[in-house]
């Protein structure tokens, strides 16, 4: 099965003015979201999806240096917020690297990536960037999956991570309870 290609363009620089008002800061934070997410709730949890083997979309292969059809690794969660889930979160990496230097992020199960990423200094995050995904895109309804009334549209933020010279591509879509979250002020320094 040939992998699809979603139609939303990922841009550097998101339209404010579409953006829902306290959205635009959550999409273009280049801090942890984990730790974004964990200052805002009382409880913080990471439901695992799914992960092993699948082919990436051509888009998600070509921001990784993949041929077409090709297997990836890939991780799907849902972050939640006090039980309400806040976040679809995709990763993907080749194959080849589960050996390599990314190996230890295939065993988190339920344990967030983002505070694996941002504990560790060797590893290099490109600039986000950043599609609004509609019913075409997978990514989409996936998301809207666990989350009922996702509505026309979410929002979704992207980014590359580098170890090694080796990619990890990590994939957010905001959910609509995330705006709940917006207005909340920080309740704790995550530690």
């Amino acid at each position: 099965m040939p992998s699809t290609c979603p139609v939303a363009p990922w841009l550097c620089h998101p339209p404010r003015i579409t953006i829902p008002r306290g959205l635009y800061p959550w999409l273009t934070d280049p801090g942890s979201l984990t730790a974004r997410i964990r200052a805002r709730c009382g409880r913080f949890a990471v439901q695992v999806l799914g992960q092993g083997l699948a082919r990436p979309h051509c888009d998600e292969a070509a921001v990784l240096g993949l041929a077409p059809g090709v297997m990836a690794w890939q991780r799907e969660v849902v972050l939640l917020a006090d039980d309400v889930p806040v976040v679809y979160a995709r990763s993907l990496m080749s194959r080849d690297h589960l050996r390599g230097p990314w190996n230890r992020f295939t065993g988190l199960g339920n344990r967030p990536l983002g505070a694996a990423l941002f504990a560790d200094p060797r590893i290099l995050r490109q600039p986000l960037r950043v599609a609004r995904l509609d019913h075409r895109d997978p990514r989409y309804r996936r998301a809207a999956a666990v989350s009922p009334g996702a509505g026309s549209g979410l929002w979704a933020r992207r980014s590359r991570f580098e170890l090694d010279g080796r990619a990890l591509l990590v994939c957010e879509v905001f959910l609509p309870a995330i705006l709940d979250l917006a207005s909340q002020p920080w309740v704790r320094i995550p530690a």
